[in-house]
């Protein structure tokens, strides 16, 4: 089960972070990721990282501005967002899955969080 929160408005090149909150097993083979989806739009990908190891990944699109990271002790992962423009206006999931995948698609994430919405006016 994954609780997603931190969402809200903020202008343009404010800061946001966003948690995902894990419960259940947390084992080495636990990857996170966080994707989005803008109204009319396909969900996308964000961001992951490999709970064990803290490998993680950003897509393009964030690269430079945003950050994730996971805090082990309280299973919870962290999308840290700086600098945030009006097209990172979109509903932010968090999902996981255990194992190996391409972690880019969302059809390999089993576990998905309720969304939040970020907005960012202009």
């Amino acid at each position: 089960q994954l609780q997603a929160s931190g969402g809200g408005l903020v202008q343009a090149g404010d800061s946001l972070e966003v948690s995902c909150a894990a419960f259940g097993r947390s084992s080495g083979s636990l990857v996170m990721g966080w994707f989005r989806q803008a109204p009319g739009q396909e969900r996308k990908f964000v961001a992951v990282i490999r709970w064990s190891a803290g490998i993680r990944e950003l897509s393009d699109s964030v690269k430079g501005r945003f950050t994730i990271s996971r805090d082990i002790a309280k299973n919870t992962v962290y999308l840290q967002m700086n600098s945030l423009k009006p097209e990172d206006t979109a509903v932010y999931y968090c999902a996981a899955f255990y194992g190996n995948g391409d972690y880019y698609s969302p059809r390999t994430y089993d576990y998905w969080g309720q969304g939040t919405q970020v907005t960012v006016s202009s």
